[in-house]
């Protein structure tokens, strides 16, 4: 595998703050920064117009990933930066271009929104189909908003990063999913906040009223149970402190909330090739819709 960090452009300020965060990335892995900017086929009736033709796409698509190009070695003049543009589908091109890389970021005009499912079908189609982790940076994400606030309560890039978050089902626990949330956190030298939600089995509902006393069994067995399952990954990475929580209730209302205070949340989609297609998963759905703070898909079987 070559390592780089790849990262999607098509002008928008999602995708600015997009290859703004892949640059930041690309420096903590050491991998060389690759802008890679789709030239979407043009509708008849645009191509005809006389002022929105192939001209002037092809003119504005040249343009986009020169000047970001230009604006990211400005500022980051100790990253190797390259840049290509090709024709096609992004969701066919960027996969991909992904293939070889450590991660694909995209940008996401609705992660940490409350407007609802407003992440576009590109964006979750790139997410379902890359079998490469994928990264969903919003609109507005800036450098600070990773680390701890100042000692007077501002922001800053010179104080410790924030916790990264990793979302975790322990009934199938996968190896690529757990060392990519130890890798990101040792980087950033800071803990890892490892959360598991769940709830009683359906059988418990019925006929069997699940007491306190039940209850509390349950949780210790959940919790013990994360522990076994983190164990040898604490001793691979000892640098990274780490938190167990295995809360009672939806997984992922508790990685939402627990986003607020995350650099990263690391979240798994397990890959699934069947006649229906690909699928995110409902945790890692509501993970990409709701999350404040970037979110990294890790596809695995």
């Amino acid at each position: 595998m070559t390592r780089s960090v790849i990262v999607g452009l098509d002008g928008s300020r999602e995708s600015g703050a997009a290859a703004e965060w892949a640059a930041r990335e690309a420096r903590l892995l050491g991998a060389p920064l690759k802008l890679v900017h789709v030239m979407e086929p043009v509708p008849v009736p645009w191509a005809e117009a006389p002022l929105l033709g192939v001209e002037t796409q092809q003119h504005w698509s040249e343009r986009i990933p020169r000047e970001a190009a230009e604006g990211l070695r400005a500022r980051h003049p100790d990253l190797e930066i390259t840049m290509e543009q090709r024709a096609g589908r992004a969701t066919e091109l960027l996969p991909q271009e992904a293939g070889e890389a450590d991660l694909l970021v995209l940008g996401s005009r609705g992660l940490g929104g409350f407007g609802g499912y407003v992440v576009g079908s590109i964006g979750l189609s790139l997410v379902a189909h890359t079998e490469r982790p994928v990264v969903l940076v919003r609109a507005g994400e800036q450098a600070a908003d990773e680390h701890e606030t100042d000692p007077a309560g501002g922001p800053s890039t010179e104080t410790p990063f924030r916790p990264v978050l990793l979302g975790l089902d322990i009934e199938s626990p996968d190896a690529t999913l757990i060392e990519f949330a130890f890798a990101a956190a040792s980087r950033r030298h800071t803990s890892l906040r490892v959360v598991h939600g769940w709830n009683p089995p359906p059988y418990y509902a019925y006929g069997l009223a699940a007491g306190l006393e039940l209850h509390g069994a349950l949780a210790r067995q959940e919790t013990h149970a994360l522990s076994d399952v983190l164990r040898p990954w604490r001793e691979k990475f000892p640098d990274v402190e780490v938190t167990e929580e295995a809360p009672y209730g939806s997984a992922s209302d508790h990685l939402v909330d627990a986003s607020r205070e995350a650099s990263l949340v690391v979240v798994g989609r397990r890959i699934r090739r069947s006649p229906f297609g690909a699928h995110i998963g409902h945790v890692t759905h509501a993970v990409l819709h709701h999350a404040a703070a970037p979110v990294a898909v890790v596809p695995h079987h």
